[in-house]
């Protein structure tokens, strides 16, 4: 008899306990009756006033920015053109106006 794939490590060992699918390999327990797939939670981005921020936006700063090892200050109101979102502390990829490319936290930006 097959058993359904591991909806957490895509395994093809798992084997049923009661009611309960197991995988072996990491551990996961679902009920039989589950579905096999697994959201993958959405990460939203928002910036500081909380409008949503997708790829290609264009944002404003909404505080004075001190360059590490510089001594140039990104203004209030400076622009950061074409956004990109990513994964980490720092979540926006993209090119300031006057100091090229850089990552910022999109909780010290505002949608233009």
């Amino acid at each position: 008899m097959s058993f359904p794939p591991c909806p957490t490590c895509l395994s093809t060992l798992t084997y049923p306990d009661g009611e309960l699918l197991i995988c072996p390999e990491c551990g996961h327990e679902w009920g039989a009756s589950a579905p096999t797939e697994t959201a993958e939670p959405v990460t939203v981005w928002k910036d500081a006033v909380g409008n949503v921020l997708q790829d290609g936006d264009t944002v404003t700063l909404t505080k004075d920015l001190k360059l590490k090892g510089s001594s140039v200050v990104l203004k209030v109101g400076t622009k950061a053109r074409n956004i990109r979102r990513i994964e980490g502390d720092h979540d926006i990829d993209c090119k300031v106006d006057g100091a090229g490319a850089m990552q910022l936290k999109s909780s010290v930006v505002k949608k233009a």
